[in-house]
């Protein structure tokens, strides 16, 4: 027969590997919303720099927002370290494309675009912190 804490440990794998899931659903939703924004926003012929710069603050807002509708489901740090990065560089990413005209040419090949940025940025810093951290081992009861 299991013991009490086993089958607590059990029950805990699941939670995790949803918690995981969520964690790229948030980059994903960072990052289409990031690609929106700034494809409503940043005309094509406008100033790169100018652009950049507005690209980088609308996303960190948008990416502040959606962090802080989504901290009470994932956790703070899992939505906030990768959504942040997603909203502040692909903010300026897609700003730089859309100012020189050379981004998608439909809106959902934009949004495509932001999800999949949201995601490899959200990897990035999960391999990151693997490598930082290592294996880690919880002990049972």
């Amino acid at each position: 027969m299991r013991k009490p804490s086993q089958i607590n440990l059990m029950r805990a794998e699941p939670m995790k590997m949803l918690f995981q899931i969520g964690d790229y659903f948030a980059g994903a939703a960072i990052g289409v919303a990031t690609a929106l924004v700034i494809r409503n926003v940043i005309s094509p012929g406008m100033d790169m720099v100018l652009a950049m710069l507005i690209g980088m603050g609308l996303g960190m807002i948008v990416s502040l927002l959606i962090g802080y509708m989504l901290a009470p489901l994932i956790g703070i740090v899992d939505v906030m370290v990768p959504g942040s990065l997603t909203g502040m560089y692909g903010g300026m990413l897609f700003a730089m494309r859309d100012s020189m005209a050379a981004g998608s040419r439909t809106m959902v090949a934009s949004l495509v675009v932001g999800a999949v940025f949201g995601l490899v940025v959200t990897a990035a810093v999960k391999i990151y912190n693997f490598a930082l951290r290592g294996v880690v081992i919880e002990a049972g009861d």
